[in-house]
């Protein structure tokens, strides 16, 4: 009897060891699709840690769950990419070389795309525009070179965008500022050119473009805008286009050539406490809370700082700005004697730094027997008075003259009381 089971027992051994066998080879595949896997691989092979970095030292592609090994890797739960970052962005980490492979495009499940600073050359890949999925794209502190993608326009989802400080060229293509996502885009330190798109319909809250070559007009811009900055470009024009901007909190169009007067309506936004207009040909008087709106009778508070120095700003010197910590209104044609509103602000701490050098004012209030905080920067050398003793804490720019010449003074007090 027992000869006649013995056929039936191997059979059973068989299918044990092929059931074993199947499980075995099930728990060594991969946690990761085969095409996420060669993508990786491919971008690998693009790019190497710079001396000093061990980013890739956990890359190892036999390993059997790379979305769990892999640093930098995250995976959805069906075993694809969701999430890449490129480096490791710590102090001690140089980062990497090479340039981003094609290949990026095939992790089609890709929310997030990130590359923290290191030394990665070439251009962007265009085909980055397949990944439909794309949140974020943050590529900053490299040497990418060449154009931004147009292909970038077609992401729907993308809500933030981060380009910054790179070497791309070319214009900023029109279609990006319609993306219906898109909140964040930082495009700043690069080598971008032309003008920018006429039609910004992305509501935008954070739009960095700072130290580029863009030139012209500043378009019409969603209310929805908290940051802006567009220093150190190119760029002319008046400034009409922020007088819808009331969400304001940061703004910078410093050292450009926009020209015109001041929009009134950025100094009755309580929430715009930094306010950089310096270096341009802006023209026109001081805000004063009579013309604008006279409930509201002073600008600024605690962390607030204005620079509106190095344009053309004539008139009188209006009491509206002395409630401003930083404030800095040196080389303008601003005239009169400064306001007692400003020297007790100044005295009281309330004001740290005032800065009205090289300007025509022609006195400052300053009480008997009053003594300087420690804490105050005060400059009022260069102007149609001699600065009281031992209250100026000007920098080595505003030169080694107390007054102008009495001539100057004569001839630009002369203008002005015929114009």
């Amino acid at each position: 009897m027992a000869y006649q089971y013995q056929p039936c027992f191997f059979l059973l051994l068989f299918l044990l060891f092929s059931v074993n066998a199947s499980v075995l080879a099930f728990q060594q595949r991969p946690k990761i699709s085969a095409v996420d896997l060669a993508a990786l691989s491919a971008i690998k092979d693009s790019l190497t840690d710079i001396p000093g970095s061990r980013f890739f030292s956990t890359w190892d592609f036999t390993a059997p769950d790379p979305c769990s090994s892999f640093t930098g890797v995250t995976c959805g739960f069906n075993d694809r990419v969701t999430i890449l970052s490129l480096g490791t962005g710590l102090s001690d980490s140089p980062g990497l070389a090479g340039s981003l492979s094609p290949a990026l495009s095939n992790l089609t499940q890709l929310t997030q795309l990130i590359l923290f600073p290191g030394l990665v050359t070439g251009p962007i890949p265009p085909q980055l525009g397949q990944l439909t999925s794309l949140r974020v794209i943050s590529l900053t502190n490299n040497r990418l070179t060449g154009p931004i993608p147009p292909s970038f326009s077609t992401l729907l989802f993308l809500h933030t965008l981060d380009l910054s400080s790179n070497r791309l060229t070319g214009s900023i293509p029109p279609g990006l500022t319609k993306l219906p996502s898109l909140k964040v885009m930082v495009l700043s330190w690069n080598e971008l050119t032309g003008e920018l798109p006429r039609t910004v319909s992305a509501q935008l809250l954070h739009l960095d473009l700072k130290k580029n070559k863009i030139s012209g007009p500043l378009p019409r811009l969603p209310s929805t805008v908290r940051y802006l900055s567009v220093s150190e470009n190119w760029m002319w024009g008046p400034l009409k286009a922020l007088e819808s901007l009331s969400e304001l909190a940061y703004l910078d169009v410093s050292m450009n050539q926009f020209s015109g007067p001041i929009p009134s309506s950025l100094f009755l936004n309580p929430s715009l406490t930094s306010l950089f207009l310096q270096r341009n040909n802006l023209s026109g008087g001081l805000p004063s809370s009579i013309k604008m709106d006279p409930t509201f009778q002073s600008y600024g508070g605690k962390g607030s700082i204005v620079d509106l120095s190095h344009n053309f700003i004539t008139g009188d010197i209006t009491p509206f700005l002395a409630g401003v910590e930083t404030l800095f209104l040196n080389n303008n044609h601003i005239t009169g004697s400064v306001p007692e509103e400003y020297v007790k602000s100044v005295y009281d701490g309330t004001t740290k730094t005032l800065y009205l050098q090289h300007n025509y004012l022609s006195g400052f209030p300053l009480p008997q027997g009053s003594t300087l905080p420690d804490t105050v920067s005060l400059c009022l050398s260069y102007n149609c008075m001699v600065p009281p003793v031992g209250i100026s804490a000007c920098p080595a720019s505003a030169g080694s003259q107390p007054s102008r010449p009495q001539s100057q003074c004569s001839v630009f007090t002369h203008r002005g009381s015929t114009n």
